[in-house]
């Protein structure tokens, strides 16, 4: 079933995206959980397993937002990234399994080496080992053979 949203903010200074759908849920959705889980190949990969792990996103902003039909919206990070397409259903999937979805994110960087929430800071980035774990450059770096 798809759920349309009835309100959509962007709140640049608590970094957060708030949205309400026709079934009376809302969400507020950290900037930082929308860049970690973009619905882009850059992030997700082209299938299982090739999910590239983003780090220093803590400070991410959105510099703009762009509604793609009437289905989703595609935002410009402050990091550059914009090729995410967020849909409605997904937009609804973030917001509803936030705390899941942001304790897997955390166990993804411990799993990586980082301390605490360190793997947030900017100007982080994988290096050594781990960095050939994670799948390397993402999409368009050549390293998940899209070049």
């Amino acid at each position: 079933m798809t759920r349309n949203p009835t309100e959509l903010t962007v709140h640049n200074l608590s970094k957060v995206l708030d949205i309400a759908f026709d079934d009376g849920a809302k969400f507020s959705i950290p900037f930082e959980l929308l860049r970690v889980y973009s619905p882009s190949a850059e992030v997700m990969g082209h299938g299982p397993g090739q999910e590239v792990l983003q780090t220093g996103k803590r400070e991410v902003g959105i510099a703009g937002v762009e509604p793609v039909g009437n289905y989703a919206v595609q935002p410009t990070f402050s990091d550059g990234h914009n090729t995410g397409i967020f849909t409605w259903d997904y937009l609804y999937k973030l917001g509803n399994e936030k705390e899941a979805l942001w304790a897997t994110y955390m166990d993804r960087l411990h799993a990586s080496g980082f301390d605490g929430d360190s793997g947030r800071d900017s100007g982080i980035s994988l290096t050594g080992p781990s960095a050939a774990k994670q799948g390397g450059g993402g999409c368009g770096s050549g390293s998940c053979g899209c070049k």
